[in-house]
């Protein structure tokens, strides 16, 4: 009995001992699955990374395609528009040069047609003053205005004259010597009176005309007076026209200088008188003002030439 039981004894003790190596045996195939299946895992999840990145490349790859195609279609058409506008300024060019080939023949003929005029002007000057007659004198003033209203090239100054020579000239042109109604004196200062001038001549006294003809038009009464006084540290001579009419206001300094600006509508004229002034003034390298400092009654204009 003592024998079977300690017979029985070893084979539980085998049989545990059988059965714990096999537990132990089979929780280790049981870890070495686990490994294997978080390995496959692992693996499927790196495939599957490496076909989302195939599938990006993929997308992108057809984006840059997609971009490729719409950059080469956008190159055909610049350069289509670039034939376009190559083509359109070549045509332009050709109008241009057309244009300025006209623009030259005309601009030509305008010179001819104006020192044509010029011309005319000039020797019905002299036949007017030849005849004394003031009258026509007077329209061919009128006919020079037109062509100074707009004119911007420079005047030549070939005329060496006396300083007192443009007022004595303006003086009878403007017919101010014969005025009754008002006083009219002329102001020379003693070094103006024995100053030469290097200008145009007749257009310095025509420029003054217009002063003297536009004070002695708004001047119903009291006195009108013209000044030549000479200044050698500027080397320029300065023609001073005062008056004691209506006057001008500061604020109307500069517009009186525009043309057709007539700041009384009851007077005759046409407003272009003191434009003209001033664009010969300035074309003989001088220039002309309103006086506005001058306390009145009345307006002072001062024309400034060069010596």
């Amino acid at each position: 009995m003592t024998y079977a039981f300690i017979i029985a004894l070893i084979a539980a003790v085998v049989l545990g001992i059988a059965f714990y190596f096999q537990m132990k045996a089979s929780n280790k195939q049981t870890e070495e699955q686990k490994q294997l299946l978080a390995d496959y895992q692992r693996r499927v999840d790196e495939q599957q990374k490496l076909l989302d990145d195939y599938r990006s490349l993929e997308k992108n790859f057809d984006s840059v395609g997609e971009g490729y195609e719409q950059a080469l279609l956008a190159f055909d058409k610049m350069n289509e528009e670039q034939d376009k506008a190559r083509a359109a300024n070549e045509a332009l060019q050709q109008k241009v040069g057309a244009l300025q080939t006209e623009n030259g023949k005309l601009a030509d003929k305008v010179k001819r047609q104006s020192d044509s005029l010029a011309q005319v002007v000039t020797d019905l000057k002299d036949i007017a003053a030849e005849a004394g007659n003031s009258k026509i004198s007077a329209l061919i003033g009128k006919l020079s205005d037109i062509d100074d209203l707009d004119a911007d090239a420079p005047i030549d100054r070939t005329d060496n004259v006396m300083v007192t020579q443009i007022v004595d000239d303006a003086a009878k042109a403007a017919g101010a010597d014969k005025v009754t109604y008002i006083q009219f004196t002329k102001d020379v200062a003693p070094d103006a009176a024995a100053t030469m001038i290097s200008t145009n001549a007749a257009k310095a006294a025509r420029a003054l005309t217009h002063l003297l003809d536009n004070a002695l038009k708004f001047t119903t009464e009291g006195s009108v007076k013209v000044s030549a006084a000479v200044d050698m540290a500027k080397m320029q001579a300065t023609y001073t026209v005062e008056d004691s009419g209506s006057g001008i206001a500061a604020d109307d300094a500069e517009r009186i200088f525009e043309p057709y600006v007539k700041l009384n509508q009851y007077f005759d004229g046409q407003g272009i008188g003191l434009t003209v002034a001033r664009n010969i003034a300035r074309r003989l390298g001088g220039d002309l003002v309103l006086d506005t400092a001058f306390a009145g009654p009345g307006a002072r204009f001062v024309l400034t030439l060069p010596i």
